[in-house]
């Protein structure tokens, strides 16, 4: 077994890539205060209005099923065609912008699905989708 005659250096920590990196961030940062300035000096007073609270959301698009028998469900809640429309008017009136997303059964007859969609034109909504699923062969 060799015996070691020399002693290794002992390990040094290269700091030059950590530094570039300091030095860099400091610019980009001193760049960046620079542009906020101009912002500061417009002669420009802002309206103030009172505090009542933040925005509710817009509601998610509400979903119809339309089932290989006929049958719909609004909201997974069954539904004849006609309590369809005065839900859809009840939630339109709420918010006028309601999305509604039909999804209907592949092997069910198209004609359900078109009252469906007829129904929601006719209560006014404007944001209509039809949920499919994407064909691998």
């Amino acid at each position: 077994m060799p015996l070691k005659t020399h002693s290794d250096e002992t390990p040094t920590l290269n700091m030059t890539p950590m530094i570039d990196c300091v030095f860099l961030l400091l610019i980009f940062f001193m760049l960046g205060t620079k542009f906020a300035d101009p912002e500061r000096n417009i002669q420009l007073r802002v309206p103030e209005v009172a505090d009542r609270g933040t925005l509710t959301s817009a509601p998610e698009r509400r979903v119809i099923q339309v089932f290989r028998d006929g049958s719909i469900t609004f909201d997974r809640q069954p539904v004849s065609l006609d309590e369809l429309k005065s839900r859809l008017a009840a939630a339109r009136s709420q918010y006028s912008d309601l999305g509604v997303l039909v999804r209907g059964d592949a092997r069910g007859q198209f004609q359900n699905v078109a009252a469906v969609l007829n129904a929601c034109r006719q209560v006014g909504v404007r944001d209509l989708g039809i949920m499919v699923k994407p064909f691998n062969p």
